[in-house]
């Protein structure tokens, strides 16, 4: 390319939820396209990112860090801002679900749904936000949420998954028009059903009845999102903002 505006060399990207999964994926997807590796995790995720510097020849951290813990965010960023020297895009992807009837769902159960999903989406995209602020630079952030923010999920009961995802898109636009004076985007994607680690988990005659619906008649993967995600972190969605790509198959559109 003349005009390599989709490069992401000398940024560097912080991903939550970096252990498995979509962020696991996607990570490598932002390395091989020259970014620096920051991974955020419940559990340590230092095996990943020693294979991802090994694979891509970038460099690349982890930090264990529970997205809720408000302070504890903020503090992670510092470090990772301090030992990297910047930060440049933020792919904040933690997450959690429920498959649970709203009518047998306990307090605690709604509340960490909406702590993680929403709370700590905010959480850390506000720190970073500030970091960014504070260095007068502008930034890239990516949310997932999800086609549950969109459409309700059958034959799964999963309401307060679904509310959350809808927060995270409102949020995300929310926090666009707010930051776009300070040269922040704000954007999300919004997943379909993906195969991860986490669907060796599910029922087979939920996946056998999405693959019936799903246009494609087959999962997702998260391969599939990397493209979606190096696009709005880099030069070539500059005037990309607010923005909820829903990467599904075509299942909301059934």
């Amino acid at each position: 390319m003349k005009h390599d505006i989709f490069s992401l060399k000398g940024k560097v990207a912080l991903i939550t939820g970096g252990n498995q999964g979509i962020g696991k994926v996607v990570s490598r997807y932002l390395a091989d396209a020259g970014a620096d590796i920051v991974i955020v995790d419940l559990n340590d995720a230092s095996l990943v990112a020693a294979s991802i510097a090994a694979e891509y020849g970038v460099r690349a951290e982890a930090y264990v860090c529970d997205v809720t813990d408000r302070d504890g965010v903020a503090g992670v960023i510092a470090k990772a801002a301090a030992s990297m020297g910047a930060l440049d895009i933020l792919f904040n992807n933690a997450g959690i679900v429920y498959h649970k009837a709203a009518l047998d769902l306990t307090a605690d159960e709604w509340s960490s749904v909406l702590d993680v999903n929403l709370n700590g989406v905010f959480y850390v995209a506000q720190a970073f936000a500030n970091h960014l602020v504070a260095n007068g630079k502008g930034g890239s952030i990516i949310n997932t949420a999800s086609m549950s923010g969109t459409i309700v999920n059958v034959p799964q009961e999963q309401a307060s998954y679904n509310t959350s995802k809808a927060a995270v898109v409102h949020l995300t636009k929310s926090l666009a028009v707010e930051w776009a004076p300070k040269g922040i985007r704000v954007n999300c994607i919004s997943p379909g059903y993906i195969a991860t680690e986490m669907l060796q988990f599910i029922r087979q005659d939920w996946k056998d009845y999405w693959t019936s619906i799903i246009p494609f008649r087959r999962l997702g993967t998260p391969e599939e999102l990397a493209g979606a995600v190096i696009y709005l972190a880099s030069d070539a969605s500059t005037y990309t903002s607010g923005t909820d790509i829903i990467i599904d198959g075509g299942f909301t559109s059934v």
